[in-house]
């Protein structure tokens, strides 16, 4: 079971470190050519701070267990996470778009089971 606990850290962390550049970086409008739709609408600087948020996140998934300090960030990180998936859930279910609502949903069951099983 560990090491399905480090490969779904691996995996949130890449999602999420993904999903962040592309928020920190990009505009509004490449976000929603992109298939980011959630962002539409948002004020730039929403959209950025998320994408900050997000890639901090990521990190905090997987640096506190791999150097061994402040191991309590990791679960911490993916209760945070997955928080984030809720009004991202919403957003989505607003639009219609039911597949990535269920991507939503996913995900954020995939940070609770990080969360239960790091803490």
């Amino acid at each position: 079971m560990y090491n399905i606990i480090w490969f779904l850290q691996g995996l949130m962390a890449f999602v999420f470190i993904f999903s962040g550049i592309n928020k920190a970086y990009f505009d509004e409008q490449t976000l929603v050519r992109k298939g980011q739709t959630g962002v539409e609408g948002l004020p730039s600087w929403l959209i950025k701070f998320i994408g900050i948020a997000e890639i901090l996140g990521a990190i905090g998934l997987l640096a506190p267990m791999l150097l061994g300090q402040n191991v309590i960030f990791t679960p911490i990180a993916a209760i945070g996470l997955g928080l984030i998936m809720i009004p991202a859930a919403f957003i989505h279910y607003q639009r219609n778009e039911v597949q990535t609502v269920g991507i939503n949903l996913f995900i954020l069951v995939i940070c609770g089971i990080i969360a239960f099983y790091r803490f």
